[in-house]
């Protein structure tokens, strides 16, 4: 089991068509955040995919704050 939890509303593909990525996570158990491209190293987005990343982020931000307030409240 990951500790990752993916960003399920982030549905962001490379605009070329060649099947690319973007991944958007979270880890559960610190708060980190992880940006992933998958199936290469880069991608090329749209103006509407690049929005969509980082609506992406600052929810995984929200998130991991919710998760070290929890844990620094321990």
């Amino acid at each position: 089991m990951s500790a990752y939890g993916s960003d399920p509303e982030l549905n962001v593909y490379d605009v070329t068509g060649n099947g690319t990525e973007v991944d958007v996570a979270t880890n559960l158990l610190n708060g980190d955040i992880r940006l992933s491209i998958l199936w290469t190293q880069e991608i090329l987005l749209s103006a509407d995919a690049a929005e969509q990343v980082a609506d992406a982020l600052r929810r995984g931000a929200a998130q991991s704050r919710s998760i070290t307030d929890a844990t620094s409240a321990d």
